[in-house]
């Protein structure tokens, strides 16, 4: 099977280093601040798409605790429209390009599925990318990491943003999700990615239900068993609003976490929040409960 290709793979090490920091995995949760430089994210669309009003935002995520920044230019809420190459390099490697001459040394993540945005973006100074489609919607986007030498996370997805929410009939949610990130780490390598460079993501809210979103969480250690880094985007989501009643997703701070706290103890590595101060404190109470 290819779980067991991809198992007898997993890294030996314990974390990765970047910028300088160490992360070490299982030690503690390391937060993922989201900036989106977009006009139409589902929670924070037209909020940071000027350079002054990104840079303001990554600043502050970063003295409220963000251990990674993750910039993004192309909307991947359900029934987003997919962003001109040229469009999306117009949104992302500016900001990078201002964090790093102002010399910001936090290290960027840069959310993209194409592979030469990743390329421009690392380029500008990002440290590793992440791709929602667990790096299958472009060809090049394995072997242009490899080439670069940054951390990848792949995520599940099924279908695009436009589409996801057509597919969400599972045999198994669990095991199908497993086989599937198990199957893109084993390519990831056979690109030549380094095995430690290898992180996996199950997809909260692409191409899942709401009982499904919260069926992962409850099963996250099954994850955390294939050996790998894990990161979980649960932050403002819909089905956390659906638990709510509370359709403005800038009002699921403490929704956020309540799942943040059940990944932590499910063993997620990295959580990527909006609200990272009120994470921060999540984090240290939980890692102190279950760490």
């Amino acid at each position: 099977m290819a779980s067991t290709a991809a198992a007898s793979q997993t890294p030996s090490v314990e974390g990765i280093t970047l910028r300088g920091r160490d992360f070490f995995w299982g030690k503690q949760t390391y937060l993922m601040g989201v900036l989106n430089i977009t006009p139409d994210s589902f929670s924070d669309g037209g909020r940071f798409n000027t350079l002054d009003a990104a840079l303001q935002q990554a600043r502050h995520m970063a003295n409220s605790g963000a251990d990674i920044l993750d910039i993004g230019g192309q909307s991947t809420r359900p029934q987003a429209e997919d962003v001109p190459l040229e469009e999306e390099l117009r949104r992302v490697v500016p900001i990078i390009d201002a964090l790093r001459r102002n010399g910001d040394t936090t290290p960027i993540s840069v959310d993209t599925t194409k592979a030469e945005v990743a390329r421009a973006a690392v380029a500008a100074g990002a440290d590793l990318v992440n791709d929602i489609s667990g790096a299958t919607f472009d060809p090049a986007m394995l072997p242009t990491v490899a080439e670069l030498g940054v951390p990848i996370v792949l995520m599940h997805l099924r279908g695009t943003p436009k589409t996801m929410q057509q597919l969400t009939d599972y045999q198994n949610l669990i095991a199908d999700i497993a086989e599937f990130l198990t199957d893109r780490a084993a390519a990831a390598i056979a690109a030549g990615i380094a095995p430690k460079h290898v992180i996996l993501d199950p997809g909260i809210g692409f191409a899942k239900t709401f009982a499904q979103n919260l069926e992962i969480l409850r099963h996250l250690p099954q994850l955390h068993h294939l050996g790998w880094p894990l990161l979980v985007g649960p932050s403002r989501k819909s089905f956390i609003g659906h638990i709510l009643n509370q359709p403005d997703p800038q009002q699921r701070v403490w929704g956020t976490a309540a799942t943040c706290c059940a990944a932590i103890q499910g063993g997620a590595d990295i959580l990527r929040v909006h609200d990272v101060a009120e994470m921060r404190d999540v984090c240290k109470v939980a890692d102190a409960i279950w760490r």
